[in-house]
């Protein structure tokens, strides 16, 4: 029998062979005389960056012919595409830097319409109101009009995302503090929230019989619990599980977010059991074991796309979806990771080392249990001691060593989860996503991941975010406008551990 990944590579084949003549015929058929093609890596100097930009980037219309200009010819979009792909990555940072500042918006028209729309405030409502338009058209980047032309173009949307993954990256890197930059990235962030409306998005499940190029992007984009393997792949769309994704008509064959769910009797407090089970591979499902759903892995595929709203919608449309499968069904949780826990807790002790605070960390009868089961000294060697520990796995393996630092790890996280804030919102990441969406903070599961990445991250301990749906609005608000995290009371009192035991 001819293994699945073999198929997948016949069916790829075939397709390349077709394109390729498909396109070999295009091309003889077609006039390409005016359009410049960069096959191969180029370096950009300043002036020809200065040229293609002057070609292909058309001055904005006035105000009085904005509506009546014809559109430039889609060959300047495509020879845009073509050069920026093909330049170097240190000349792409050029290349943006000179789009965004010298083809920016006109701040002198800018300053002069504003005192125009000052000098208009004592005139009639009719004549402010058009000076406004006037102003805020003004306020369009000259080259916003040239990434409306590009998304018209095949493969324009893409290659829109892609760009602006490259300016997300200058900015984090600070391989640029240009204003100009972030001033493009932020127009381009809203243009692709306008593209990505939740309305344009199509729901698609991921089956074992979806297509080839799926699975495999499937498998590479998974982000939070990788996949070995084939086997693992067809386990995770296969009975008692459900694999779903977003995807757009303009990136046909690219799942934009992609969430995987475990269906289940109850809620699930350990991943490996999700991850690792091998019964479901090929059974039938029994509708009367399914009453909840595990999302237990939700992963963006695009860089480009950060900081638009898909993942919260993608839960919230599965659950629907569910429902109707299963109108049965009365449990929604995540099973989520950790991400960020040791590395915050390594800062914590580090700092407490410094200041000589250890012992406030922990009770003075805890310390004791550290102290024997380390075999270390009071003070700043047990903290050392206990430093080491979490910097590696094999306190997992020690059934004394589990026991002695489970309180300990499981109070310190739930305040991290909890109590440690970014202006406001919960400073992990996964929180502040499920927190936004309206669940509730419900219960943190010890050895939940034991995982060699599980226990890096988060000494393995997972959360679930558990989705009463009847609350999930109300937590929404709260969480957004009064910055309230609703927990269970089993979060709150690990809290509330932490609070009494420990000195922040």
């Amino acid at each position: 029998m001819i293994s699945h990944p073999v198929i997948c590579a016949l069916r790829s084949s075939v397709r390349c062979w077709r394109h390729r003549a498909v396109l070999k015929a295009a091309l003889e058929a077609s006039d390409f005389s005016g359009w410049r093609c960069y096959s191969t890596p180029v370096r950009g100097s300043v002036t020809g960056m200065e040229e293609i930009l002057a070609r292909v980037v058309a001055p904005l219309p006035t105000y009085e012919t904005r509506d009546k200009s014809p559109p430039p010819p889609e060959s300047n979009s495509v020879e845009f595409m073509h050069f920026y792909r093909n330049l170097e990555k240190e000349d792409k940072l050029g290349f943006v830097a000179k789009l965004s500042q010298d083809f920016g918006v006109d701040h002198k028209s800018v300053s002069e319409l504003s005192g125009k729309l000052l000098d208009t405030q004592l005139r009639d409502l009719a004549t402010i109101i058009q000076v406004e338009d006037r102003l805020r058209y003004s306020l369009t980047p000259r080259y916003k009009q040239l990434l409306n032309h590009i998304s018209r173009v095949e493969g324009g949307v893409k290659f829109l995302v892609d760009l602006r993954a490259d300016v997300l990256e200058i900015i984090s890197t600070k391989a640029s503090e240009s204003p100009h930059i972030r001033d493009l990235n932020g127009t381009l962030k809203s243009l692709l929230s306008e593209w990505f409306s939740v309305g344009l998005l199509r729901l698609e499940r991921i089956t074992w019989q979806s297509p080839c190029e799926i699975l495999q992007k499937i498998s590479q984009y998974e982000a939070v619990h990788p996949v070995r393997n084939w086997t693992d792949l067809k386990r995770r769309v296969g009975p008692y599980r459900r694999c779903y994704a977003f995807t757009h008509a303009a990136m046909p064959g690219e799942p934009l977010v992609v969430l995987h769910v475990a269906l289940t009797e109850d809620i699930s407090d350990n991943i490996q059991s999700i991850v690792r089970e091998i019964s479901t591979l090929d059974i039938d499902e029994d509708v009367n074991k399914i009453n909840t759903a595990i999302f237990y892995s939700i992963s963006s595929t695009q860089a480009g796309l950060q900081g638009v709203e898909l993942g919260n919608y993608l839960i919230k449309r599965v659950v629907r979806e569910l429902q109707s499968e299963f109108p049965h069904m009365a449990q929604f949780s995540s099973l989520s990771p950790i991400p960020g826990f040791s590395s915050w807790l390594q800062g914590l002790l580090s700092q407490y080392r410094k200041e000589g605070r250890g012992s406030d960390l922990l009770s003075e009868q805890e310390w004791g249990e550290v102290e024997q089961a380390t075999d270390s000294a009071p003070g700043i060697p047990a903290v050392d001691a206990l430093r080491k520990l979490i910097g590696t796995s094999e306190w997992m393996r020690s059934e004394r060593l589990s026991r002695v630092l489970e309180p300990v790890l499981m109070r310190l996280c739930a305040w991290y989860l909890y109590g440690e804030k970014r202006r406001g919102f919960a400073l992990n990441p996964v929180a502040n996503f499920h927190l936004q969406n309206g669940a509730t903070m419900w219960r943190l599961n010890w050895h939940a991941d034991t995982s060699p990445r599980g226990v890096a991250n988060s000494c393995g301990i997972m959360v679930n975010y558990r989705y009463f749906l009847n609350e999930t609005s109300t937590n929404s608000v709260l969480y957004l406008q009064n910055k309230v995290i609703t927990a269970s009371e089993q979060v709150l009192g690990l809290v509330s551990q932490f609070q009494k035991n420990s000195k922040l």
